[in-house]
């Protein structure tokens, strides 16, 4: 496999996963980023190029992309990085993966599909546990209960943490509200404004929240369901606060206040250790429902969720150099279907009902 691609943001906690994950797989990526004192090192290590540009304008990105089939684009947060990319992409007729979960970055490539399509590329935001996992869930369900109306979908994870990448979203987006899918719109809906309880194994039972999870995007793209509402596990504790953020969440939006998070997280580790990524766990849940109240439940345990990321992406990357890119605007289960997912190693799925 001899077509060039790159990793934009490899020196990153996630883009160094997917780089050394690229490399176990026989693979030999360009890394790229801002600031050659960080990707460098990383670059020499692995014996691999790499090249140093910002990500200012789209035609000066293209200019650089230019001779790569693909870039896996690994720089967030992405509602701010990924339309330069995705619009240089489209420039230099160069195939567009990312990791991310926001669900705008969503919306802009499926915006840009059309455009993708005429310039035969594929643009696939979301190649990694955001949201390949919850995704193939969506399409598994759909092909369960064809006529389904309504989607649910929830995830967890045991025994890891956050990145510093997805720390530094999440600090960006405080006292913003969430969202779900209704008659086909995203809506607008207060952070949590649903909750329950969710098994997503038989040892492990959680306490779930609504969130603005990617899905309310792409799941409606890959199954067509109308109506989709994306949880994730918390403390109830937790739930409690995150209630009262409608009186206080303002104060969350202002600058100096995220300012002071995300001076927080940078002060924290990168992201899980070796030992908690490779001792952790991944559950996702779903259940779809149609007008006359039939529903169809499955779950599935996978890998630790960056593991995951690393290893999905890579997955999906090696089908594009392969020629396995679908001109326009893809989610990962539309374009490779619902058992991608089982490809990856100790990944298990279940129908609950």
């Amino acid at each position: 496999m001899d077509k060039k691609w790159m990793i934009y943001g490899a020196n990153g906690y996630t883009g160094e996963l997917i780089a050394r994950r690229a490399i176990e797989q026989g693979l030999t990526p360009i890394l790229a980023g801002r600031t050659e004192a960080k990707v460098q090192p990383l670059a020499k290590e692995l014996g691999l190029d790499y090249q140093i540009f910002s990500l200012d304008d789209a035609e000066s990105i293209a200019a650089q992309i230019g001779d790569c089939t693909l870039v896996l684009h690994a720089a967030g947060p992405f509602i701010y990085t990924a339309r330069p990319m995705m619009e240089a992409c489209l420039r230099s007729r160069t195939h567009y993966l990312d990791i991310t979960g926001e669900i705008p970055v969503f919306e802009t490539g499926a915006a840009l599909g059309e455009k993708a399509a005429k310039a035969e590329i594929m643009i696939m935001p979301g190649t990694g546990f955001d949201v390949v996992p919850t995704d193939c869930m969506a399409v598994f369900l759909k092909g369960q209960l064809p006529d389904a109306t309504h989607l649910q979908l929830a995830f967890a994870s045991q025994g890891t943490r956050f990145s510093r990448g997805t720390a530094m979203t999440m600090a960006e987006n405080l006292g913003e509200s969430s969202a779900v899918r209704q008659n086909g719109k995203i809506t607008k809906v207060p952070i949590g404004h649903k909750s329950m309880t969710v098994e997503f194994a038989d040892d492990f039972k959680r306490f779930v929240m609504t969130i603005p999870w990617g899905d309310v995007s792409t799941a409606y793209y890959s199954s067509g369901i109308p109506n989709i509402e994306t949880y994730t596990a918390v403390h109830p504790s937790t739930y409690r606060y995150v209630k009262l953020q409608k009186y206080f969440g303002w104060l969350l939006r202002l600058p100096f206040v995220k300012a002071r998070a995300k001076k927080r997280v940078l002060s924290g580790p990168a992201g899980p250790s070796a030992a908690q990524r490779k001792s952790g766990r991944s559950l996702v849940w779903g259940r779809v429902t149609n007008d006359k109240g039939e529903t169809r439940t499955a779950r599935s345990i996978m890998p630790e969720g960056y593991a995951l990321t690393a290893i999905t992406s890579v997955m999906i990357a090696e089908r594009v150099l392969n020629g396995q890119a679908k001109p326009g605007f893809q989610t990962p289960a539309k374009a490779y279907g619902p058992d991608l997912l089982l490809e990856v190693e100790g990944a298990v799925r279940e129908l609950m009902d």
